[in-house]
């Protein structure tokens, strides 16, 4: 019998979902062995596309609610619902897409949409909340997500009054390990890209470094420098801290839930990608996962990418073949292009 091939590629950001790239690279394998079984997985490590790969994975029904964005707009976001979990994707209601580049304030920009979410999904009766940090415009620390839950819940308008998360388990998804503060803190790092001048990001520092300061004090623990505590502009730090979360890699969290380690034992072949792969996908990106779980079980895996940097460290860390998908010359706005970059992974895969 002849092995499956799976197909689990992360989305390229601003390009393809994980969905198309997977497509995509299924018709070009099939183009060349018309026979081969493939087995096709949407991934995400719980930031873009997390909603959809969660929900591909176990089901569910999407839910619609008016939620404001990080502007405070009306905007109407979607979670998913299978039995008493709800999967969140941050960017959803608090995602750096909905803004305009102009529009880029990471100073302003709240978590309260994404606490929105979570207030809906409580008044539903979920009583496992997972969630997926990744995208954010935000650096508020989840302060949002913590003012939006007490206005829904506290009658005396204090976290110390909220009673209706008690009997409801949070898990956290990233694949960020930075601390809530400091030269590695969620506003060093992530905040630049979210619009903040350096004089931004220092304020931003000092305001979450004094909020966690405060938490600690009044709570009687820390969590600022527990892993995942700056993924999402801090927002990870508030469900830790607040909602006592559990914080689970993305990739990990995702390919338990569609049973990873079983699809590899019928197959031959891992293909997996990303927009742009060099040492950094090693540092726990979605390829990085993959290629450990295959590796356990013995199945070699191959990786595709519309820009391959540090090829040898990547082909060194145990994947069987590393591919750039598009020709050296090309122009950046061309390759960006979705029907060019489905094209490129069809041929590249076509004689897999």
């Amino acid at each position: 019998m002849m092995k499956s091939i799976i197909v689990a590629i992360d989305s390229f950001k601003g390009c393809l979902t994980s969905r198309e790239a997977n497509q995509a690279a299924a018709e070009g394998i099939l183009k060349s062995t018309p026979n081969a079984h493939v087995v096709q997985i949407p991934v995400s490590d719980g930031g873009e596309g997390w909603l959809e790969a969660f929900q591909s994975a176990v089901g569910g029904e999407r839910v619609e609610v008016s939620v404001y964005d990080p502007l405070m707009r009306p905007i109407v976001a979607e979670y998913v619902v299978k039995d008493d979990m709800a999967v969140i994707e941050i960017a959803k209601a608090s995602g750096l897409t909905l803004l305009s580049p102009e529009e880029h304030d990471p100073m302003r920009a709240t978590s309260y949409g994404t606490g929105q979410l979570v207030v809906d999904a409580v008044r539903r009766g979920c009583r496992h909340i997972v969630v997926g940090l990744g995208g954010s415009a935000t650096s508020d620390c989840g302060i949002g997500v913590i003012r939006a839950i007490i206005d829904a819940f506290a009658k005396k308008g204090t976290w110390d009054d909220v009673q209706a998360l008690n009997d409801v388990r949070f898990t956290i998804a990233t694949d960020v390990t930075n601390p809530l503060c400091g030269a590695n803190g969620a506003a060093h790092v992530f905040a630049p890209q979210k619009g903040a001048t350096p004089d931004v990001v220092a304020a931003l520092d000092a305001r979450a470094k004094r909020f966690a300061e405060a938490s600690a004090r009044h709570m009687g623990y820390d969590c600022q420098n527990e892993v995942g505590a700056g993924a999402a502009g801090g927002l990870g730090y508030a469900f830790l801290q607040y909602m006592k979360a559990n914080c689970r890699s993305g990739i990990d969290l995702l390919l338990d839930a569609v049973r990873f380690d079983e699809l590899l034992t019928d197959a031959g072949l891992v293909i997996t990608g990303e927009g742009s792969a060099d040492r950094q996908t090693l540092m726990g990106k979605l390829p990085f996962g993959i290629l450990q779980r295959a590796l356990a079980l013995q199945v070699p895996v191959r990786l595709i990418a519309g820009r391959i940097a540090d090829r040898e460290a990547l082909l060194d860390a145990g994947f069987a073949r590393v591919d750039c998908i598009n020709p050296p010359d090309i122009a950046l706005e061309e390759a960006m292009k979705p029907e060019t970059a489905k094209k490129h992974i069809i041929q590249t895969l076509s004689a897999y």
